[in-house]
């Protein structure tokens, strides 16, 4: 890849961030640039494109519950949607298209079902990106739109091979046996260390999973998928998915980079797909937002969700590049699908950046569409009567916790949105629940009457800043106490209400000295004062 390539990217990056965008954004911009220049992406491109969507689905399988897919809320509304979807779009088309309207009149129907068909998919790579950048993959919502793109990707790879004809080979049957090798696996992973060898492995089975499914016919994104899934739960999983974070977002690159520079637009090409991202992406929302409310999800997990779904697919281009080799579409709607996809990234990402705010701002409304019947996972959570409430149960929420149990014992209890953390501390007989404090309907839903101290130990500090508002908005009178790292988070939180603030990195040294001290003096060998420390005998 050209170092000027990785310039323009880095600045485009950077101008995005600027104006609270993601950088994926100016990912794509820089494209366009690129290819104004005269650059054609070729091989190398490609191929860092395709490792980057095999890692992202690789590191998706890591963190997936297979029990979650098989829920009516996930499977049936992503067969409802597509189908309401591919309905009304393909009217849609048809209509403009006896109008009069260019490029629509070229349509058929079997033509314009493809298109509504290529459209009713939503980007994985777009939504696992946002969903990493907010913290919130393993949240309600976050597992809700992850289960749905899973679903979304089976039905790719049928369509793909009964569109081409291309079935699996008998050989296929082999992979129902994979998760024979789990054991295997997980020896493998606990003997690669914590180094290099742990990100090698991880490139190999993303990899090799991948190539091993195209072998037998199927999707290699699929491939990779399901070895992350075989590998999801063990031991080191997380570790392995955090080792491979920054190589995945370096690939991914490649995947933005070469949407901007394979297209070759004209005006009227920018007009028409800036026509079907701005009309029937509001429909595809709204679609998403009633079909799940009608499943019973709660009105901000539909919400939330839809945003995180709002987006066309990559798998457009593909259902796009298939048809107009079989002579089913003009050539030319590669070219819209492709910048209809680039603006459907635009505006997802500028409303998801502000997603929680414009939840708040639309609450009283979006109630109007939750159904009266709660499903039992969404059922608010009892505190019983605690009195401290630890939120964010990660390494240093789960020290808090303990140090704070061992002084007030059951007055204190955890809350996290990771299902498996909970799930993990519940059977260590922690007193936790599950709970997404960036969730008004939380707070409303528990009683708050009888905290006296909210401590904050939340991954971001965008996250503490939204519970701390939210707590001020349902009336909590109480302390809050959060974690930061640096000192103009500090400053930040203790201007947005927090009474008192633990500097991290600061005082994690001061803490770790004086747990030392106690430890050695309990054992007789660091004596008290100014004494050094007395050899042992």
């Amino acid at each position: 890849m050209d170092p000027l390539w990785l310039l323009i990217a880095l600045l485009f990056g950077l101008a995005a961030r600027q104006v609270y965008l993601p950088p994926l954004v100016g990912f794509l911009l820089a494209g366009f640039v690129l290819h104004a220049l005269g650059v054609q992406g070729g091989e190398v491109l490609q191929e860092a494109a395709d490792i980057g969507v095999l890692l992202l689905l690789f590191t998706i399988g890591l963190k997936l519950r297979l029990r979650s897919l098989l829920v009516p809320e996930i499977w049936g509304s992503t067969c409802i949607h597509m189908l309401l979807t591919v309905v009304f779009v393909s009217g849609f088309l048809m209509l403009a298209g006896a109008g009069g309207l260019a490029w629509f009149g070229h349509l058929e129907w079997k033509s314009a079902a493809l298109v509504a068909f290529a459209l009713s998919f939503s980007s994985t790579v777009f939504a696992v990106k946002i969903l990493e950048e907010r913290g919130e993959m393993k949240t309600r919502h976050g597992q809700v739109s992850i289960g749905i793109l899973v679903i979304q990707d089976i039905i790719a790879v049928a369509f793909l091979a009964l569109a081409t004809g291309k079935m699996p080979s008998i050989w296929a049957l082999g992979l129902l046996f994979l998760p024979l090798l789990r054991p295997l696996l997980n020896k493998v992973l606990e003997h690669a260390g914590h180094g290099e060898l742990l990100v090698l492995f991880g490139l190999v089975m993303a990899m090799g999973g991948g190539e091993l499914f195209s072998l037998t016919g199927m999707k290699d994104g699929l491939g990779a998928l399901v070895f992350g899934a075989l590998l999801g739960g063990l031991p080191k999983s997380n570790e392995l998915a955090r080792s491979l974070l920054h190589f995945k977002d370096l690939f991914l690159l490649g995947f933005f980079l070469q949407i901007g520079i394979a297209t070759l637009p004209g005006v009227s090409d920018v007009v028409f797909a800036a026509v079907l991202a701005l009309l029937i992406l509001p429909l595809k929302s709204i679609l998403w937002f009633l079909v799940m409310t009608r499943f019973r999800l709660r009105a901000r997990t539909s919400f939330l969700s839809t945003m995180e779904l709002s987006s066309y697919s990559e798998f457009g281009l593909i259902v796009a590049a298939m048809a107009a080799t079989a002579g089913w579409l003009d050539q030319q709607w590669l070219v819209i699908l492709a910048l209809s996809l680039t603006f459907s990234f635009m505006i997802a990402a500028v409303v998801n950046a502000h997603v929680h705010d414009l939840y708040t701002r639309m609450e009283p409304l979006l109630h109007r569409f939750q159904s009266k019947t709660r499903l039992p996972v969404d059922i608010p959570p009892d505190l019983g009567g605690a009195e401290i409430l630890v939120v964010g149960m990660g390494r240093v929420g789960t020290g808090a916790y303990e140090t704070m149990r061992e002084v007030f014992g059951d007055k204190v209890i955890g809350v996290d949105a990771n299902q498996n953390a909970i799930h993990w501390h519940q059977a260590k007989g922690h007193k936790a629940i599950l709970g997404d404090a960036k969730d008004l309907d939380f707070w409303q839903g528990v009683d708050t009457q009888n905290l006296r101290l909210v401590m904050l130990a939340m991954p971001t500090l965008k996250d503490m800043h939204q519970a701390v508002m939210l707590l001020k908005h349902v009336g909590y009178e109480g302390l809050i106490a959060a974690v930061t790292r640096y000192e103009d988070d500090r400053l930040a939180l203790e201007k947005a209400g927090v009474d008192a603030t633990f500097n991290f990195y600061e005082e994690a040294g001061a803490g770790f000295a004086e747990h030392v001290r106690q430890q050695l003096a309990g054992s007789g060998r660091c004596l008290a004062g100014s004494e050094a420390f007395a050899e042992s005998k």
